[in-house]
């Protein structure tokens, strides 16, 4: 049409006619880009002319690629874990969730501020800087109150300031884990500005603004530090305040009066507790360890109090102090968050723990449909009012479908507890690629099966299908459950060392792993012993059950031993 402007759709095509003759071969290269002004635009032009320059753009891709995902390369005898691990998950998570921030069924460019923290998680092996930018990225998004965007536009960063209150608790947690794998203390001494903007009003929820960047600043620990004091707001039964949100945000309302609770996120309060204590005790801030054992501790006793169900844990309090995922509700009876959380922040009464997984198989383990729902049964006709949830149809993300980040915490709790045959079993429901299995499967799916789709629907009229894919953060959390849980890879600064959760079955699989720049080949052999008994490196045993990892440029071979 000629016509370019806001709003419209402009495009823009190329065509070149090439004539050829009977075993003729030409190549073409036809250079999209953009430039400064036209003088830059020309330059590139010159730059990038002819097929040459496009063989020589096209192999840097590759190397780059290569490089990215071949940090950590696994060899199994599945062949769905290799795709999924070797490549197109950290594909998923790094080109949809931290780059594009986009998809094709969400196609937002903003930064979450829980969202790309837990995504950038799953790179510490391949692109360590990635998390550390992320962590202090973030920091900057957090008003000197504690509390944080919940998302942001870059560059001028407009974005909402809201009562959601997990957010906030990413920041120490993925702090965590950042220095667990690569011990850089550095980084909890960097300095990061606040925002300034209006605190929210009483009758608020969310607001949509620009704050500016305050003149003053604090160091990532206190960052960090501010963010647990903030969360450590706690309702009458001694639980974390649920806010507008607490990871669910379509339960926007169970806790929008300012009194209801949130089980699941007392769970994860009590880990970060102990997390930032490890943390603290780096920093010398003894009062502070002290205070986050007590309060730990006492959170961990008003769980087992208030949050036990009887057959499982709750998922929440409304403001009016009446349970939400419990037998006595008609709806969302039995939520698999706090089920999966009791094992993986380690707060749950052991004996619980047991009967909570129990539940959550027989609830919401659906094989029949290939999936793992989030909770039964879904909102529909019952009186409660958790917020915009309710909204879905029955059994459609959310609402009672898989949610797969949650699915992937799931599979990660029975892990946990040795059950790694059921911990396979249940992975398989989840893993896209055996939804391409079969035409039939294909049929039911309808989605990529190579990369992870955020939902899954139990919907009767529309069982088994596939909802939106790759702008998901389940992609993060599915590889560290394969990386991590299932396949034991541990790593504290520079040592390795393996916890390997593998079917009966396998005779032994390998961990290729990139230090810097040094291969460490590891192959794990299964002599029916659940728990490692022997680790070689180069030859020589090592008593300590771990691999020192150095950065020497020559490939070091490790032999782990199950039995």
């Amino acid at each position: 049409s000629g016509r370019v402007g806001g709003g419209l759709d402009p495009c823009a095509t190329m065509q070149a006619v090439v004539a050829l003759e009977p075993g003729q071969e030409r190549e073409v290269a036809f250079v999209y880009g953009i430039g400064r002004d036209t003088e830059h635009a020309r330059s590139l032009v010159e730059r990038f002319r002819g097929t040459g320059a496009a063989h020589k753009a096209l192999e840097a891709v590759w190397e780059h690629w290569n490089r990215v995902l071949g940090a950590v390369h696994v060899e199994t005898p599945e062949p769905s874990v290799d795709v999924l691990a070797n490549g197109w998950l950290i594909y998923q998570v790094l080109s949809s969730r931290l780059w594009g921030r986009s998809g094709f069924y969400q196609s937002g460019g903003a930064y979450g501020f829980r969202d790309q923290l837990q995504d950038a998680m799953a790179l510490v092996h391949a692109e360590p800087r990635v998390l550390r930018e992320q962590l202090l990225r973030c920091a900057g998004r957090q008003f000197p109150e504690g509390d944080v965007q919940h998302w942001w536009h870059p560059p001028a960063g407009r974005g909402v300031r809201t009562r959601i209150t997990d957010d906030l608790l990413w920041l120490p947690y993925a702090l965590s884990h950042y220095l667990r794998l690569t011990g850089d203390t550095g980084v909890l001494d960097e300095q990061v500005p606040f925002l300034e903007g209006r605190p929210l009003q009483p009758e608020e929820e969310s607001y949509y603004d620009l704050p500016v960047r305050s003149e003053a600043s604090a160091t990532l620990y206190e960052h960090c530090r501010r963010a647990i004091e903030r969360a450590l707001r706690l309702g009458e039964h001694g639980l974390p305040l649920m806010g507008s949100g607490d990871w669910n945000d379509g339960m926007n309302l169970v806790g929008i009066g300012g009194r209801g609770e949130s089980v699941w996120l007392a769970f994860f309060l009590y880990d970060v507790l102990r997390r930032f204590k490890e943390i603290a005790k780096l920093k010398g801030d003894l009062e502070l360890v002290e205070r986050y054992e007590n309060e730990a501790g006492r959170l961990r006793l008003n769980i087992e109090h208030h949050g036990w169900d009887g057959a499982w844990y709750r998922r929440a309090f409304f403001d009016d102090g009446s349970p939400l995922g419990s037998a006595s509700n008609p709806e969302c009876q039995i939520d698999a968050l706090p089920q999966s959380w009791a094992v993986l922040s380690r707060a749950g009464e052991p004996y619980r723990v047991r009967m909570a997984l129990e539940a959550l198989e027989a609830r919401l383990v659906r094989r029949d449909l290939g999936l793992i729902q989030l909770f039964d049964p879904p909102f529909a006709t019952s009186e409660l009012e958790p917020g915009y949830i309710k909204g879905y149809p029955p059994g459609v993300r959310e609402n009672g479908g898989q949610y797969t980040h949650a699915a992937a915490w799931t599979v990660m709790a029975f892990a946990e507890v040795g059950e790694a045959a059921r911990a396979w079993e249940l992975f398989s429901l989840i893993n896209p690629v055996l939804k391409g299995s079969s035409p039939k499967a294909v049929a039911r799916y309808q989605v990529e099966p190579y990369v992870m789709a955020a939902d899954v629907y139990a919907n009767p009229d529309f069982p088994g299908r596939g909802g939106w894919t790759w702008y998901t953060g389940s992609a993060a959390w599915v590889y560290r459950l394969l990386i991590e849980s299932l396949l034991g890879l541990r790593r504290q600064a520079d040592r390795l060392s393996l916890q390997p959760r593998i079917p009966e079955g396998w005779k032994s699989f390998k961990i290729h792993y990139r230090y810097r720049q040094t291969f460490h080949h590891i192959t794990v052999h299964n002599r029916g012993a659940k728990e490692v008994t022997r680790v070689v490196c180069d030859g020589v045993e090592q008593p300590s059950m771990t691999v020192r990892l150095s950065d020497d440029r020559a490939d070091h071979r490790v032999e782990v031993f199950l039995g």
